[in-house]
């Protein structure tokens, strides 16, 4: 039998309707689980690939009776459902979905690894995930979210927006 668990999911858009394809993940997590909590919505300046539209993120926790490998699967369903295109690294895209935490769990296989590696230097997933979870311990750095944050050194700019 599965344990239910809380995962923490950062939905985030830069092509075509934003507000709507995040909605759409949201009502499709829906189906995989209760949403417990959802950010603000941010919008975010792109990192990695500067050259595209900015982003509009929130952060989702979600608990859940699937275990990781499954919600990985139900994520990148759903981003296919929405038009997702995997061109390079970075690239523009319709929807991404990433899971960033799966509560206290560490894994490390080849398609998932949790807690997102690159989170302590996200700014654009720190500030929303820290507004919803600003006292939830990293399994691995064992440092909360918010003081993740507050050490983030990635300057690119995030702000709350009402989109």
């Amino acid at each position: 039998m599965s344990e239910v668990a809380k995962a923490y999911i950062l939905a985030g858009s830069n092509l075509g309707d934003r507000k709507a394809n995040v909605r759409f993940a949201l009502a499709s997590l829906a189906k995989g689980g209760t949403i417990l909590k959802i950010s603000s919505f941010f919008e975010t300046e792109p990192v990695g690939f500067s050259d595209q539209p900015w982003f509009l993120n929130l952060a989702i926790a979600l608990e859940t009776m699937l275990p990781p490998s499954e919600l990985l699967s139900i994520c990148q369903s759903i981003e296919n459902s929405c038009g997702r295109v995997r061109s390079f690294p970075n690239a523009p895209r319709t929807l991404d979905l990433d899971i960033l935490l799966y509560g206290k769990a560490v894994i490390n296989e080849p398609d998932l690894i949790i807690p997102h590696p690159r989170l302590p230097e996200r700014r654009f997933a720190l500030e929303p995930l820290a507004q919803i979870a600003p006292d939830f311990m990293h399994p691995v750095l064992k440092k909360t979210i918010q003081s993740l944050l507050e050490a983030c050194s990635d300057r690119s700019e995030v702000r709350i927006t009402s989109e």
